[in-house]
């Protein structure tokens, strides 16, 4: 059924910027269907359009046969279309059986019916294998189970198409597993799934079709048989990808890092390792292993934290972030709109929030020396934005990680922690975030790289340390480290 989902010269258009450009596309009933593109080349966009987030300036929508006109989500979800989004949208303040329930909460008289809420709740969850809490407040759960509570949200509104935007963001391997699996599943149902990913082998392993976007305008449609990377990668960009040779060359230095029998209780412990001054160390473990808590520990926002850790030979107190700020540690953190932006201020001051003090004279900030700061970071970063007196928050995935980038490399951090660098992040800014890590290290910096994709610590780390249950199990140098080996150690299987 070709014309079960029809967009027509779809067109949204914001100051300053066109983010849909006259977008034609089908999509078949019970397909699995890829939107591929660079961020800002409108795929979000398109998603939003089509469950009702977003009204287009011009364009129409024909689904199931009919022209239909979203005025709001509300309306999408009547008509069957839901959305799967890339940043949580739920309400951290209430429980994961509250957030399952919003918006059909069942009452008995008066007051909420629990004992139904639950079984519903539970329902949504079994229905993608996914074991919840249904008391625990969703916000005090990791990104990894919010994502899936998300998921099962849609999945047990009995959609007829879902729009899926970048769903395995911050799932582990096993979860994403259990995600395909059950897209697998709602294929061979007839649910149509639009399918939005940065991450070339989710796409070849999913979808039917493959269309690309480029700068709001469609490029090509094509079965996902008639694509390999390249020419995918190609169509994209708008150019062949140059690869990057990761291999720095660079003979590590002096220690620039140290850190000693670091612990904190019920999170990690026993933790020792060093970072020299040329190199990069990469680390490896399941989700909760406890990598991003000892990046968290390290930059002092870990009030429990106890150890040693030395910068250039000099001890670091622990829990004080501002210390950790003023003897040049930067950390990119994994969440970048909870705690890498500030998402109602402008590029230009997010940029330079770490440094005001370095900007500014008798207590006041010195405006020009601030705009040329931003402006350096705003360009060398190629953010795509009007201009950097743009609000953070209306950037896309991709851009706002620039952001948080640039952030830090004004300041100009001995050591850089980066956590998930590229989460959601398109092939080409995937390139350019690698190269300016690379910059920086063979500036003779020290930059710590926790990240889920194998690939990316096996391409960047000189040497990466394997994280289970809050311990460092192992430490294989680049030449001898594969994901075979990688996999066996964070899992524990010998």
């Amino acid at each position: 059924m070709s014309n079960f989902l029809r967009l027509s010269n779809i067109t949204k258009r914001y100051p300053g910027v066109t983010a849909l450009d006259g977008v034609d596309l089908e999509v078949g009933q019970g397909s699995v269907h890829a939107l591929m593109g660079e961020n800002g080349a409108g795929k979000s966009t398109l998603g939003k359009v089509m469950c009702g987030l977003i009204q287009p300036d011009e364009g129409r929508i024909t689904f199931e046969g009919q022209e239909v006109r979203f005025h709001d989500p509300g309306d999408a979800v009547r008509a069957g279309i839901g959305m799967v989004h890339q940043e949580l949208l739920f309400c951290e303040n209430l429980s994961v059986a509250e957030n399952l329930c919003l918006g059909d909460t069942p009452h008995k008289g008066p007051f909420v019916d629990q004992a139904e809420m639950n079984r519903r709740a539970q329902a949504a969850l079994d229905r993608i294998g996914a074991q919840v809490d249904l008391n625990a407040r969703l916000g005090s759960l990791p990104i990894a189970v919010q994502q899936m509570v998300q998921i099962a949200g849609a999945v047990a509104k009995g959609a007829k198409a879902l729009i899926f935007d970048e769903p395995t963001s911050s799932l582990s391997f096993t979860e994403s597993e259990r995600l395909f699996e059950l897209i697998d599943q709602l294929k061979s149902d007839g649910v149509t799934c639009l399918y939005v990913s940065h991450r070339m082998n989710e796409i070849f392993r999913l979808c039917d079709t493959i269309t690309v976007l480029r700068d709001g305008e469609l490029v090509a449609t094509k079965p996902a048989s008639e694509f390999d990377h390249d020419s995918l990668v190609s169509a994209m960009i708008g150019r062949e990808l140059e690869q990057l040779d990761a291999t720095s060359g660079n003979q590590a230095g002096q220690v620039a890092l140290s850190v000693r029998d670091l612990r904190s209780p019920g999170k990690f412990e026993g933790v020792h390792f060093e970072v020299r001054q040329g190199e990069v160390v990469g680390l490896a473990g399941l989700v909760g292993a406890g990598r991003t808590e000892v990046l968290e520990a390290i930059f002092g926002l870990d009030s429990a934290a106890t150890g040693d850790v030395s910068i250039h030979g000099q001890t670091l107190p622990l829990r004080r972030t501002d210390r950790a700020i003023s003897r040049r540690i930067g950390m990119v953190p994994e969440d970048r709109k909870r705690h890498g932006l500030v998402l109602g201020m402008k590029i230009r001051e997010n940029e330079t929030l770490p440094i005001l003090t370095r900007l500014a004279r008798l207590g006041f900030v010195q405006a020009a020396r601030e705009r040329a700061t931003a402006q350096t970071y705003f360009e060398r970063l190629r953010i795509k934005a009007p201009s950097m007196e743009s609000s953070a928050g209306g950037l896309s995935g991709g851009n706002q990680q620039k952001v948080v980038l640039a952030k830090w490399l004004a300041a100009e951090c001995d050591v850089l922690m980066v956590d998930e660098p590229t989460r959601g992040v398109d092939v080409g800014a995937k390139a350019e975030i690698h190269e300016i890590l690379l910059e920086i290290v063979a500036a003779g910096k020290a930059v710590l790289i926790v990240s889920s994709e194998l690939p990316e610590l096996l391409r960047m780390a000189d040497r990466i340390l394997v994280f289970r249950g809050g311990r460092i199990v192992g430490e294989l140098p680049r030449s001898d480290a594969d994901e075979e080996k990688l996999i066996r150690l964070m899992t524990g299987v010998a």
